[in-house]
């Protein structure tokens, strides 16, 4: 049972190189298609590549616009030799047992998953995974309050992501402009209504609302992204990736970084306004 990461950058230099070193000893291959960076991104990349010649197959893409998001996305999908896609951004790192996880589900014997179906959980029919996200705020040390989650999978809502999904769904196709991509079938429905869906009892550290690059601002929509608002502080134990603590390249930056004084200073006067919107419209 083989499994390929996705991964679509563009100017991600910040954390492109936590996020795959994350992953890459779990999956077979990772597709890391370049769309346009011109900050360290595919340096950053190359370096990885040089230490995993024959898992990482790197492209220079080319640039694309926010309507066409869709058309790489489309095509790594026919691209993979797979058995199963794992989406992994740029700005996504995960910590080892989580991964573990997802990849046990995924190549867990029919015994097991039959077991597991008795219990009231995924059976052998399950055709993609769901993740609860750990949302950075501010810096790396808070994070997003859960009530900021809209997300919607099965009897869940919050700070979720559907992250791994079969190959063998029917028609399996990207389709989309950025921000509203979604993966379907061959009925146009897409996956996470298949009723095949299984939500993992784990999680991965989410950067979206932190700046990637110093050149942010040239990517498509990046500064919607990015937040003002107080976040929830991690307590003085809390345990995080593993690859946080790994030696890295000089040219990657390190994460352990707090919010300025500028940010601190604007996110105190947006949070209130923000906290009261989620509570009055649901």
């Amino acid at each position: 049972m083989k499994i390929w990461a996705h991964t679509l950058v563009k100017n991600e230099e910040n954390y492109i190189w936590y996020a795959i070193n994350s992953v890459i000893d779990w999956v077979d291959k990772v597709l890391v298609w370049d769309t346009g960076s011109t900050d360290k991104t595919v340096e950053i990349v190359k370096k990885i590549k040089k230490r995993y010649p024959d898992k990482i197959v790197f492209s220079e893409y080319g640039s694309i616009d926010a309507v066409n998001y869709w058309k790489p996305r489309d095509e790594m999908i026919r691209k993979t030799k797979a058995d199963w896609i794992l989406t992994l951004d740029g700005d996504e790192v995960w910590w080892e047992d989580s991964i573990k996880k997802a990849v046990e589900i995924v190549k867990s014997p029919p015994a097991r998953l039959d077991s597991a179906k008795r219990a009231g959980k995924a059976g052998t029919t399950i055709e993609s995974i769901v993740v609860k996200t750990v949302n950075l705020i501010g810096d790396i040390y808070h994070y997003q309050e859960e009530a900021a989650g809209r997300y919607k999978f099965k009897n869940k809502e919050g700070h979720y992501n559907l992250r791994l999904f079969s190959t063998k769904i029917p028609g399996l196709r990207a389709r989309g402009e950025h921000g509203k991509m979604g993966y379907f079938d061959s009925r146009e429905k897409p996956i996470q209504e298949r009723e095949k869906v299984h939500i993992l009892d784990a999680s991965y550290m989410h950067f979206t609302h932190l700046s990637r690059s110093p050149l942010d601002l040239r990517v498509p929509k990046r500064e919607k992204k990015l937040k003002y608002e107080i976040g929830v502080p991690f307590s003085s134990d809390y345990y995080y990736p593993e690859v946080f603590f790994r030696d890295r390249p000089k040219i990657v930056s390190s994460v352990w970084k707090n919010m300025t004084n500028t940010y601190l200073t604007r996110a105190i006067l947006e949070t209130p306004f923000k906290r009261i919107k989620r509570r009055l419209f649901t």
